[in-house]
């Protein structure tokens, strides 16, 4: 009878070891949570499990937490260790890491943590990481104290154009670590995946691709391939379509690279175009700011004709007249749009009219 319970005994710890690595979803006290997040075109993806803390000074805690590496570094989570994966290279805190998928692990020392970036990256905590042979960069940065988190978390914070940080929140202490992308090269490799795509068909896929490039001044004679592949359509003529959009990103491209005679033709095809009020305001300022005031007040003198109740149509017309030296004709013309401007703008036309008679008038941008 004994050797029978315990032949049962250990039938049942072998199927209660076995049942800790089955596939089947238990509830854990630490979930687990996946976020991504979009820098630029980069995606950044946390994959961590969430410990609460339950009470305990986690940070001085070393059962919680363990300080200098000793015996091992800390898993930066719970379970498995915490992974972090970015979809193109990018630098944590000024230097360079590659795209890719890593373990992310921490080691606390006396005033900073050493975080390291694992491309072995798929361990059981940190208890087999060999920090010289399966890290593949190691950064040290500052904590800072922040509001109480029970539960273990990752913050994106501090965002500009081509940076965040990522920051690591428990109790009331947070690790945060700054990445970084070459947003020019990223985002223009990017276009170049997608135009070959879906996007290839669409006219204005291949104008978007154009405008970014031109307002971030990169890549400046691929981006006018891309505008007059916006016009032009690709193979055939397939999906071709000049428009006034287009046309206007590929005049401010022309203008930047210095192109002053194709400038010269493309201006004048768009001045015959059909366009609305709103494109007529925005293609008349970038040519006043480009010193073509006449281009300017000819197509807003053609579109008044059209659209008689456009007033700031009618203010860009005298304030073109003005630029061309007629100042008498500039006053006139803005004494009538004094009569139909919304009340909204009346100081600033005010201004305008005082700046003009001044000879003190200067457009914006230009």
């Amino acid at each position: 009878m004994k050797k029978l319970l315990a032949v049962l005994l250990l039938s049942i710890a072998a199927v209660e070891a076995s049942a800790q690595f089955h596939t089947l979803k238990i509830p854990q006290p630490s979930n687990r949570v996946t976020e991504t997040q979009r820098l630029a075109v980069t995606d950044i993806t946390i994959d961590y499990s969430s410990p609460s803390a339950n009470g305990r000074d986690v940070w001085n805690d070393t059962n919680v937490i363990p300080k200098n590496g000793d015996p091992i570094p800390w898993r930066a989570g719970a379970n498995m260790n915490t992974t972090i994966e970015f979809s193109t290279d990018v630098t944590i805190e000024g230097k360079a890491l590659k795209a890719g998928k890593y373990g992310f692990h921490i080691i606390p020392k006396d005033d900073s943590y050493q975080l390291l970036f694992a491309h072995n990256n798929d361990q059981w905590g940190s208890y087999y990481l060999d920090v010289d042979k399966d890290v593949t960069l190691k950064v040290d940065v500052k904590s800072e104290e922040c509001a109480p988190s029970e539960k273990l978390d990752y913050e994106f914070i501090n965002w500009t154009e081509s940076t965040v940080q990522v920051a690591l929140e428990w109790g009331n202490q947070r690790i945060p670590f700054t990445v970084g992308v070459d947003i020019n090269n990223t985002v223009v490799e990017s276009f170049r995946s997608e135009l070959r795509g879906i996007n290839t068909y669409h006219w204005q896929a291949w104008n978007d691709a154009a405008a970014w490039c031109l307002i971030h001044n990169t890549n400046l004679e691929e981006a006018l391939t891309w505008a007059d592949r916006s016009i032009n359509g690709g193979y055939g003529g397939f999906a071709a379509n000049k428009n006034v959009t287009n046309l206007t990103t590929k005049v401010r491209l022309l203008k930047a690279l210095n192109k002053s005679e194709e400038l010269t033709a493309t201006i004048t095809e768009l001045k015959a175009m059909d366009m609305s009020p709103n494109e007529a305001n925005e293609l008349g300022i970038f040519l006043l700011q480009n010193n073509k005031a006449s281009d300017a007040l000819e197509i807003t003198e053609r579109l008044l004709k059209e659209n008689p109740d456009a007033w700031f149509l009618m203010l860009n017309k005298g304030i073109f007249q003005y630029y061309l030296g007629n100042k008498k004709s500039a006053l006139k013309t803005l004494n009538e749009v004094e009569k139909v401007i919304p009340e909204g703008f009346r100081a600033r036309l005010g201004q305008i009219k005082t700046e003009i008679e001044n000879n003190t008038y200067k457009v914006p941008g230009s």
